[in-house]
C-alpha cells in the first residue's frame, strides 16, 4: 500500500467520514461541468433502471421468482448478468487504481484469478448445485455438512454482502458529490432509493436484466475512455515505451513474475503466491462458491444452462482488463496528479481517484455522460448483485432455517423484500471500514481470503471425500476462517511484512491449508453420513445421469459446456503468453 503518511485521496476522505464541504475543497480540481445532455443521458439511464424494475413484477408471483426468477432464464442472459454482478464499484475503480499502481501484473486478477475458476464452476461444480434443487450457496452446505456448517456459511456470507454492498453504495454517493457537487446525503438517498425499486418489484429478475443493461452501458463508458487515452500516449507502443520508463516500469508492462503485486521479491516465490493463492485459493474461493454468482446461475432454465452460465461470463471476462486496467496505467503517465503520486508517494490523489482523473482530463461532453452513466451503472450492478443475494439467503438460510419455519410462501416473499430494505440501510455504514484501505483492492482481497478461501476448502473436499464429516465442515470453516484473520492482524501490526497484496494471498492460502487439515483429521475421528445420503452431493455417489439434462448429448457444439470451456482455456493461455 502506499505510504501511510500520505494525505488521503478524495474516495478515501469520503470513506472515512470526512465533511461534505472539506472533500468538496479537496477535489475542487476534479469537479466535472457535465452539460444538460449529460445529465439527460443519465436520466435516461435511470428510466430504464426502473422501467424494467416495474415489468420485472409481473412475473413475481412465489417467491422463487423473486429471489431465483422462476428458474427460466436464458444461459446467454444469465452469463452476462454473471460478468455484470461482479463488475461493481470496486472491479471498476479498484482494477484501475491497480492499473496505475502495478500495471500489467492487476492483469492475473482476470486471466488467473478469474477465468480458470469460472470454467471449473460452469463444468464441474453447477451440475450439483443445480441438480440438487438447493436455492442457495448455503443451503447446499447444510444437505451436505447439517446445520453447524451452514449457519457459520450463512452468517459469513450475510455479514460479507453487507460489507460489500456498502462499499459499491457508498463510493457511488461520494463520486456524485465529487464530481457533480450533489450533497454526499442525497447521492446516497437516491442511488438507494433506485436500486431498493427495482430489486423490492422484481427481485432477481429486475436485478439479472438491468445487470445486462448495466453490462453494455459499462462497456460503452469505458471503451471511449481507453482508445482516447490511448491514443494521447501513442497507443499500445507509446503506452509500453512511457511505462518502461517509469521507475521500476520494467516490471509493469510484464503480467510475470508480478512482485509488486505479490509482494514477494523473489521471482519463484512471486509466481508461486499469485498461482497459489490468487489463482487457486482466492480466485477459486470467490468463483465457485460466491453465492452472488452462482445465483445467476440457478436462475437458468435448466443443468446445461446453469453450466453455460460462468463460461459464457468468461469470454467477456478476458478482455474488460483491456478497458479497466489499461486506463487505470494511462492515468499515471498523462494526469499530473496520479503521476505526481505514482513517482513520490506523496499529493491530494490516491490511486483510488485515477479513472475519475483520466474521465475529467479527456472526455468531451456527450461522452461525459455516457461515462458517468456507465459508473453509476457499475456502482449500481455491484450493490444490486450483494443485496440480492443477501436477501436470498437471509430469508431461506436464515429466517426460514432457524426463525419461523412452515410459514405459507408469501410470508417469505415479503421477508425477502423487507431483508433488501434492511441491508441497504445497513450498507450505508459498513462503508466506513473501507476508509482505512488506500486500495479498496486491498479491503475486496481481505475479506475474501477471511471468507470464501476456507469456505472453498470445505466444498472442495466434501464434494470429492465421502468420508467428511458434517463436525469437520463446521470445524474447519472457524478454524479456517480464524487462521486467516490471525494472519491479516500479524500483517497490521508488522510482524508480517508483505506489500502489495501479498498479505491476503498468504492468509488465504494459511487459511485453505488449515481448514483441508482439519478437515481431515476431525474426519477420521467422527462418523461420516451415509453414502445414500451422498446422493447429489458427492461425485463419487452420484450418477451422471443426476448431473446432465436428458437431452444434453443432442445439444449443438456452442452448447456444449465442456467444449465451450476447453475453448475458453486455450484463449486464456494464449492471452498470457501474448501479453504476459
Amino acid at each position: 500500500m502506499p505510504p501511510a503518511a500520505a494525505p488521503p485521496g478524495i474516495v478515501e476522505s469520503v470513506l472515512a467520514g470526512g465533511p461534505a464541504h472539506d472533500v468538496l475543497a479537496e477535489g475542487a480540481s476534479l469537479r466535472l461541468d457535465a452539460s444538460p445532455v449529460d445529465y439527460v443521458l443519465v436520466a435516461i439511464y435511470f428510466v430504464f433502471v426502473l422501467g424494467i424494475g416495474l415489468l420485472a413484477r409481473q412475473r413475481v408471483s412465489s417467491s422463487i421468482d423473486f429471489f431465483l426468477s422462476g428458474r427460466s432464464l436464458p444461459a446467454w442472459v444469465t452469463g452476462l448478468a454473471f460478468i455484470s454482478a461482479n463488475l461493481g464499484a470496486v472491479e471498476i475503480m479498484g482494477m484501475s487504481a491497480n492499473g496505475a499502481q502495478y500495471g500489467m501484473p492487476t492483469m492475473h486478477y482476470y486471466w488467473i484469478g478469474a477465468i480458470p475458476a469460472m470454467l471449473f464452476l460452469g463444468v464441474v461444480m453447477m451440475p450439483f448445485y443445480y441438480g440438487s434443487k438447493v436455492r442457495s450457496v448455503p443451503e447446499f452446505m447444510r444437505r451436505r455438512f447439517g446445520t453447524g456448517a451452514h449457519l457459520v456459511n450463512a452468517l459469513s456470507f450475510a455479514i460479507a454482502q453487507v460489507l460489500i454492498a456498502g462499499v459499491n453504495l457508498y463510493l457511488l454517493g461520494s463520486i456524485v458529490n465529487v464530481l457533480l457537487g450533489w450533497p454526499l446525503w442525497v447521492s446516497i438517498i437516491v442511488a438507494a432509493a433506485i436500486v431498493l425499486s427495482y430489486i423490492t418489484l422484481g427481485g432477481l429478475s429486475a436485478a439479472i436484466y438491468n445487470e445486462v443493461l448495466q453490462f453494455f452501458v459499462i462497456v460503452a463508458a469505458l471503451l471511449p475512455l481507453t482508445l482516447v487515452g490511448l491514443h494521447r500516449v501513442g497507443g499500445w507502443s507509446g503506452l509500453t515505451d512511457k511505462v518502461s520508463g517509469l521507475k521500476d516500469g520494467s516490471q509493469e508492462i510484464h503480467s510475470w513474475p508480478g512482485n509488486e503485486l505479490s509482494g514477494f521479491s523473489n521471482n519463484f516465490l512471486s509466481v508461486i503466491g499469485i498461482v497459489f493463492g490468487l489463482g487457486f485459493v482466492l480466485s477459486f474461493g470467490y468463483w465457485t462458491t460466491n453465492f452472488v454468482e452462482v445465483q445467476r446461475a440457478l436462475a437458468t432454465h435448466s443443468i446445461s444452462a446453469a453450466r453455460r452460465t460462468p463460461i459464457i461470463g468468461a469470454f467477456p471476462k478476458m478482455f474488460i482488463p483491456l478497458i479497466v486496467v489499461i486506463p487505470g496505467m494511462v492515468s499515471a503517465l498523462i494526469v499530473p496528479q496520479i503521476a505526481e503520486y505514482k513517482a513520490t508517494g506523496k499529493g491530494d490523489v490516491k490511486y483510488n481517484d485515477a479513472l475519475l482523473y483520466l474521465m475529467k482530463d479527456i472526455l468531451p461532453n456527450g461522452l461525459l455522460g455516457v461515462a458517468l452513466a456507465g459508473l453509476l451503472a457499475a456502482f449500481m450492478a455491484g450493490m444490486a448483485a450483494n443485496i440480492s443475494a443477501f436477501n436470498t439467503v437471509f430469508s431461506f438460510d436464515l429466517w426460514q432455517q432457524y426463525v419461523k419455519k412452515d410459514r405459507p410462501d408469501g410470508y417469505y416473499l415479503n421477508v425477502g423484500r423487507w431483508a433488501t430494505v434492511g441491508a441497504t440501510v445497513v450498507a450505508v455504514f459498513t462503508a466506513f471500514i473501507a476508509g482505512n484501505f488506500s486500495n479498496i483492492m486491498d479491503y475486496l482481497q481481505t475479506l475474501f481470503s477471511f471468507f470464501n478461501a476456507p469456505l472453498f476448502a470445505t466444498f472442495i473436499v466434501g464434494m470429492f471425500w465421502k468420508r467428511m464429516t458434517a463436525t469437520a465442515g463446521w470445524v474447519g470453516l472457524v478454524f479456517g476462517t480464524l487462521s486467516a484473520i490471525f494472519i491479516f492482524i500479524l500483517s497490521e501490526t508488522g510482524v508480517i511484512n508483505l506489500s502489495g497484496q501479498g498479505s491476503s494471498f498468504l492468509a488465504a492460502g494459511v487459511a485453505f491449508v488449515v481448514d483441508v487439515v482439519l478437515s481431515v483429521v476431525v474426519s477420521l475421528v467422527t462418523a461420516p453420513k451415509p453414502d445414500a445420503e451422498l446422493v447429489g452431493l458427492v461425485y463419487s455417489e452420484t450418477p451422471k445421469s443426476l448431473l446432465n439434462d436428458p437431452d444434453a448429448d443432442s445439444l449443438p457444439w456452442y452448447q456444449r459446456p465442456v467444449l465451450l470451456a476447453g475453448i475458453g482455456l486455450v484463449l486464456v493461455i494464449i492471452l498470457n503468453i501474448v501479453i504476459g
